[in-house]
């Protein structure tokens, strides 16, 4: 995964790292803030005060979402004719990091976002999709990016009061701030939504880095960011959120049942590079994901 080039405030590299200047900021907010808001809070990921009310996701769109046919994932592959795909960048020599579920020690995946970032919003999509390979989301919500910030009202859903199950993966998310904008020229100009743990604040500082990540400096700490088990990172969005423009999450999601749809070839092509990171640390469990075409083409061209 390459890093993008320095941008100004305003606008970033299309598909990967922060966005515009409300990103940015908001980002290093959450770098210098969160820190301290988790030593006087419990944080646990609970909503917080001002955060806009909370929209469920359609059942119709939830199933179109979880349930994109094997016949797509291998004829999509890992190739999208709209938009470059950039794959978790694999770590080596890193501990798994695993979360004990009902008494069983699962690999676990942490994501942390905001729901105001337009790449946090593209890239939700992907995740979603690969983790439904695994297991079964309740309690989606709509939500969109800023309007205020660049690829402005991404279309998309938050994980605020997600729920995840799955006898192979654990999950944990964060969605640190909501897309209200407050015009705070002091603090964080959206509010504050949810919190990372000290221990999730400690990976997020660690490996969201140029020092684990093929990034600038300048970079460290963007949004979003995805651990799998410490075995893989996603930092940015694995496609532009450029495709989304316009389009509602009804329409998104009922493009995923075929390949006629740029659209969904970014998010299948994603999903399934992710997917292959997820197999390796489930031991290629469930064997028909792990082992099918679209999987085993990921695999490849990621040399695993």
């Amino acid at each position: 995964m390459a890093p993008s080039a320095p941008a100004s405030a305003t606008s970033r590299n299309a598909k990967g790292r922060p966005a515009g200047l409300f990103t940015w900021l908001a980002v290093g907010v959450v770098v210098v803030v969160v820190a301290a808001l988790v030593i006087i809070k419990v944080a646990g990921g609970g909503p917080g005060g001002g955060s806009d009310p909370f929209v469920a996701a359609p059942s119709t769109v939830s199933a179109q979402l979880q349930s994109v046919p094997t016949a797509v994932f291998n004829a999509v592959g890992t190739t999208s004719s709209a938009s470059s795909i950039t794959p978790p960048y694999q770590l080596k020599n890193q501990p798994l990091l695993t979360e004990t579920v009902a008494g069983k020690k699962l690999p676990l995946v942490i994501y942390v976002g905001a729901e105001y970032c337009p790449f946090c919003a593209a890239q939700r999509w992907a995740t979603i999709v690969a983790l439904s390979r695994f297991g079964t989301f309740s309690n989606l919500g709509l939500t969109h990016s800023s309007s205020v910030d660049v690829y402005a009202n991404t279309p998309s859903f938050t994980f605020r009061n997600a729920v995840y199950t799955s006898k192979y993966l654990a999950l944990q998310t964060v969605e640190t701030n909501t897309n209200i904008y407050n015009g705070s020229t002091t603090g964080t100009p959206y509010s504050t939504l949810q919190t990372m743990t000290p221990a999730q604040q400690a990976i997020f500082q660690k490996y969201d880095t140029s020092s684990y990540l093929p990034i600038s400096a300048s970079n460290d700490y963007s949004i979003p960011f995805i651990t799998m088990g410490n075995q893989f990172l996603v930092s940015g969005a694995s496609y532009s959120p450029a495709l989304l423009s316009g389009q509602t999450q009804a329409q998104i999601a009922a493009t995923l049942s075929s390949t006629a749809s740029p659209i969904a070839d970014a998010i299948i092509a994603s999903a399934n590079y992710q997917t292959a990171a997820l197999c390796t640390l489930t031991h290629n469990q469930p064997s028909n994901v792990c082992t099918s075409a679209g999987v085993l083409t990921a695999k490849k061209a990621m040399k695993l």
